[in-house]
């Protein structure tokens, strides 16, 4: 029997590294966005037409920690407006224009490194201005890449307080799907998180291999849950502060093998799938193809709360 699934997009910055002649650096997703604003767009628009029914926002780079790295940056507010407006812009030029907005809340310092992660306190308020920025005027929050269990209660408790529900995303270790970034077991992680009001709960930013076995942890939860993977050969290269053009791409990982992992995670009971780094429109309409092919009626993001 099959159930509904809602189709996220893909890589946003890793697609734009791939057409933008700028070279790369810490805060060139957002040099991106305000020299080259149509490039964006076009992104988000390729991604609504190979079938994607939301547009991920680049907000993945607005937080206050990151943005310090920076100089002559415009102020908080307007880059998450910007990012916006480009989300729309590409919807909108797009075969599906009724794509959900929906914000990015990435971890505040790194990713992949729960050891820079902020105090607790100074985590909650720093979400919760995210949060507060936008939540009025985009269709929801998918948190990404979070790798330790207190930057996961962070957001949460930030959401909760903010009166908003998100979709969760963990990221898991390259060599062990059951455990975060962090060394802590995803069960743990999903007993620390029970309390929230959650849409759902997704693996992401992790390799396709090691997501079957994360699965079979959240098959086991109260969430709806789901997954979407990178193409990295690993992470390992990137550090705090870096750009992860440092990190190489899998050349073994087309859109048919990418569906072919996907495929196994709909036969988990997975009801959100789609792509991280390294997964570009064309893997994604992949996954349209592969939705039709089994006969799964494709969500929107309104659907995950009814």
């Amino acid at each position: 029997m099959t159930h509904g699934v809602l189709l996220l997009d893909g890589g946003l910055g890793q697609e734009l590294i791939r057409r933008s002649p700028s070279p790369a650096h810490h805060h060139w997703s957002l040099q991106v966005m305000l020299e080259e604003p149509d490039l964006v767009a076009e992104v988000h628009r390729d991604f609504c037409d190979a079938g994607a029914n939301i547009a991920c926002l680049n907000t993945y780079a607005i937080t206050r920690t990151r943005l310090a790295r920076g100089q002559n940056l415009p102020p908080i507010g307007e880059l998450l407006d910007r990012a916006r407006e480009l989300g729309k812009q590409g919807a909108a030029t797009s075969q599906n224009a009724d794509a959900a907005m929906i914000a990015s809340l990435p971890p505040l310092v790194a990713s992949y490194r729960p050891d820079t992660q902020l105090p607790l306190e100074q985590a909650i308020n720093e979400y919760r201005e995210l949060i507060a920025l936008q939540k009025e005027t985009v269709d929801g929050f998918l948190a990404e890449t979070i790798p330790s269990i207190s930057e996961a209660e962070a957001v949460l408790t930030a959401a909760e307080q903010e009166g908003v529900r998100i979709v969760l995303g963990l990221t898991v270790s390259d060599e062990d799907g059951r455990q975060l970034r962090s060394g802590e077991l995803l069960t743990d992680a999903l007993a620390a998180i029970e309390r929230f009001n959650l849409l759902a709960v997704v693996i992401n930013c992790s390799k396709p291999e090691v997501i079957a076995e994360a699965l079979a942890i959240l098959s086991e939860s109260p969430f709806p849950f789901g997954a979407f993977a990178n193409g990295f050969t690993s992470i390992d290269a990137l550090e705090p502060g870096g750009v992860v053009d440092v990190l190489e791409a899998r050349k073994d990982l087309g859109p048919e093998q990418y569906a072919a992992f996907a495929e196994s995670w709909l036969e988990a009971g997975a009801s959100v799938i789609g792509g991280c780094c390294e997964v570009g429109p064309d893997h994604i309409r992949a996954l349209s193809t592969l939705l039709k092919s089994r006969g799964h009626e494709q969500l929107a993001w309104s659907d995950l709360a009814a």
